[in-house]
């Protein structure tokens, strides 16, 4: 048993080396393993808050993206209703200008059919007078044929002139 028995100088020289090896890693490896970890440490921290400003900004740019869209949308049916009412209000006016222009060309052919009446009544009566004329013409000269006749026809008419005056 005597390998797994060490003797007192070999725990001795293993004691002393073992403090300063410990003196020595304590004095330079040790704050330099700190300072190293404390590093690292801050980084993930500092990682850690970087995150989560990340995610809060991320929720506030969800929650920013869904108010542009919800107020995108009521734009958007805003503009629906205003082209619908442009739309209707179109229709409308010309509706309404078609109904006016109706009315004017209405007016007008009334104004055509009235002249027109007005300038065949106005032959109407040319030619009802220009056969009266031809008809008393063609009286007058069968009853002035002969000259007793044409002495009386005119005796009678002077005496009617002076009858009136």
């Amino acid at each position: 048993m005597g390998l797994f028995t060490p003797e007192f100088g070999l725990v001795f020289w293993m004691f002393l080396v073992f403090v300063i090896l410990f003196v020595i890693l304590a004095k330079f490896a040790w704050p330099a393993i700190m300072n190293s970890v404390d590093a690292r440490a801050d980084f993930i921290d500092k990682g850690v808050s970087y995150a989560q400003e990340a995610k809060s900004q991320l929720e506030h740019a969800t929650e920013n993206a869904q108010t542009l869209i919800a107020e995108a949308q009521q734009k958007q049916l805003e503009i629906l209703r205003e082209a619908a009412q442009m739309k209707s209000q179109i229709v409308e006016e010309a509706r309404q200008a078609a109904t006016v222009e109706a009315k004017k060309i209405i007016d007008a052919a009334h104004v055509s059919i009235e002249l027109a009446k007005k300038e065949a009544e106005q032959q109407f009566r040319q030619q009802v007078s220009d056969f009266a004329l031809q008809i008393a013409e063609k009286l007058v000269r069968r009853e002035l044929e002969d000259k007793k006749k044409q002495t009386e026809l005119v005796d009678k008419l002077l005496s009617d002139i002076e009858n009136k005056n």
